[in-house]
């Protein structure tokens, strides 16, 4: 079994999540703005249209989702 993170491991680990996301972020605004620009695809289904985010919160949420695959193995 694996123990506990050292709490000094873990601030550092969460530095550096805070950072990436930093740095990463303006990529996924642009991102999140293009998808906003373009005409929408997935609207073959009118009626089941999904709640929007901002276009900051969505960024936000590529973006966490994103960056933990460069704190995996």
């Amino acid at each position: 079994m694996r123990t506990m993170v050292p709490n000094a491991r873990q601030q550092q680990e969460e530095i550096q999540f805070r950072l990436i996301l930093a740095a990463t972020y303006p990529f996924f605004l642009a991102a999140a703005a293009l998808g906003r620009v373009r005409p929408a695809q997935a609207m073959s289904r009118p009626g089941l249209a999904p709640a929007r985010r901002s276009v900051f919160g969505e960024a936000r949420a590529m973006a966490v989702q994103a960056i933990p695959f460069a704190f995996m193995g």
